[in-house]
């Protein structure tokens, strides 16, 4: 059980290190991230909105409080991830650089089913 709490721990703390800071980038509006909605196509008014949301699932995967709305939480940040990728490919084709969103997805995935195996859900 010891190894299973380090496990989820770990992998929960490589998730918020790819949430967080596009989180409050995206909250600040940071020019970086407005030239890459910009390319992508979307208006920029979506970017705080997506800053909070972000910034709000990895406060519920931190505390413990939430358990019900670690889910809705965890699919956030996954569908969040995935239309990320989605929307790159899209626009300007595979790019080797992307690969590190595939470990975010992996990490999210992880940091998921350790979570349920830990509160005996699986």
């Amino acid at each position: 059980m010891k190894n299973l709490n380090i496990y989820y721990w770990f992998s929960t703390v490589l998730v918020l290190f790819f949430m967080l800071p596009g989180s409050i980038m995206n909250i600040m509006q940071t020019p970086d991230w407005v030239a890459v909605f910009n390319e992508l196509g979307y208006p920029t008014y979506l970017l705080p909105f997506l800053g909070v949301a972000k910034l709000a699932g990895c406060i519920v995967l931190v505390l413990p409080w939430f358990k019900r709305l670690k889910d809705w939480a965890y699919a956030g940040i996954f569908f969040d991830l995935v239309g990320a990728v989605y929307s790159v490919l899209m626009v300007s084709g595979f790019d080797p650089n992307m690969s590190l969103m595939f470990v975010a997805i992996a990490a999210v995935l992880v940091s998921y089913w350790l979570w349920l195996k830990k509160s005996g859900q699986i």
